[in-house]
């Protein structure tokens, strides 16, 4: 060893081989090498002059670590970089993730009355990734209802009405299903007509709604009947998949493979379109 070599070294760095630079985002999922800790992304800080990195467990409990080398991503080692610098201001033209151009110095408004239900929070997320700037220009708020069962119920407590409108987005609307009568049976409720709109997409579930060539696949794999629909995604991609955990951890994957309206099949981009048009027009 040189005099110019002694002191401390990182000794995860790689010897030889020149590693991909990968900047950190929230909900990508990697593996500490050292210590096998397999986690997703929540939260990246600046601590004591060093970038530090928040990785969550399917059981939920979260370790950190320092950026840098010793990281798997997908099984291929990385280098672990700090966040991407954000874009500057946008300029005129500039477009949204979901098409729109962008308002510069926009501020988001006060919410409004009318709102969007979707059936749960992976399609709340979605729909946030892709239009949650325009929502917030809007002043439109997106809930999940956790399942359209009560539809009837929710709708009629919500009270909509000329400036409380309501938009819901529906999975697997498609006709004589489940999901068409409780819809068609809530239209025909009184103060529906005008007020509120139902809309939906023909997929089992809104990860569907993600395109394959997204994802790098050539088509959603078709899970056998009898078989929980996500539990059998994830199997189908060798994820985890034993726990709610695994299941949040596969659906943060898919959502970090999203990064515009292009990346989802038209079927739901028409379908929100509708909705957000529904309750912004007079």
């Amino acid at each position: 060893m040189t005099y110019q070599n002694w002191g401390p070294q990182d000794l995860s760095a790689p010897a030889k081989a020149q590693l991909p630079e990968i900047p950190v985002e929230r909900g990508m999922v990697l593996e500490d090498v050292q210590s096998g800790w397999v986690g997703a992304v929540t939260r990246v800080e600046k601590s004591g002059g060093m970038h530090v990195v928040a990785l969550e467990d399917r059981r939920g409990k979260s370790r950190s670590f320092r950026l840098g080398f010793g990281f798997l991503l997908e099984g291929q080692p990385i280098r672990l970089m700090p966040p991407a610098p954000r874009a500057p201001a946008a300029a005129a033209g500039a477009r949204t993730a979901s098409g729109s151009v962008r308002v510069a110095g926009q501020r988001a408004q006060v919410a409004k009355a009318s709102r969007i239900w979707v059936e749960g929070k992976h399609d709340a997320e979605l729909v946030e990734r892709v239009w949650g700037d325009d929502l917030r220009v809007e002043g439109i708020v997106v809930e999940p209802l956790h399942g359209i069962d009560d539809l009837a119920a929710a709708v009629k407590e919500f009270g909509p009405g000329p400036g409380r409108r309501l938009g819901v987005l529906v999975d697997h609307l498609v006709p004589d299903s489940k999901e068409s009568r409780i819809a068609d049976a809530v239209m025909a409720s009184p103060g529906a007509a005008g007020n509120v709109l139902i809309v939906g997409h023909p997929y089992v579930d809104v990860w569907q709604a993600i395109r394959p060539a997204v994802l790098g696949i050539e088509q959603w794999p078709v899970i056998p009947r009898g078989v929980d629909w996500k539990t059998g995604i994830l199997t189908a991609f060798g994820w985890p998949h034993s726990s709610k955990e695994d299941i949040g951890l596969g659906w943060q994957k898919l959502l970090g493979a999203v990064r515009s309206y292009a990346d989802l099949e038209p079927s739901l981009l028409g379908r929100v379109e509708e909705v957000i048009d529904f309750l912004t027009v007079p």
